[in-house]
């Protein structure tokens, strides 16, 4: 579960990246972003960071 009280904001420089999702995708992202009431951009970070996480 997104526990956005936990994401960390990391001090570590940005790097801006494309990445191509299906529209399906998109619009799933953000139905669950509106209903949590964070940013698209929010919820991918940190669904990338918990995942990320789980792999190291």
């Amino acid at each position: 579960m997104l526990d956005i009280k936990k994401a960390k904001r990391s001090s570590q420089d940005l790097k801006r990246v494309n990445v191509d999702i299906p529209l399906w995708m998109v619009e799933l992202l953000d139905q669950e972003a509106k209903r949590l009431g964070v940013t698209r951009q929010s919820i991918i970070k940190v669904w990338l960071a918990e995942r990320l996480e789980k792999a190291s």
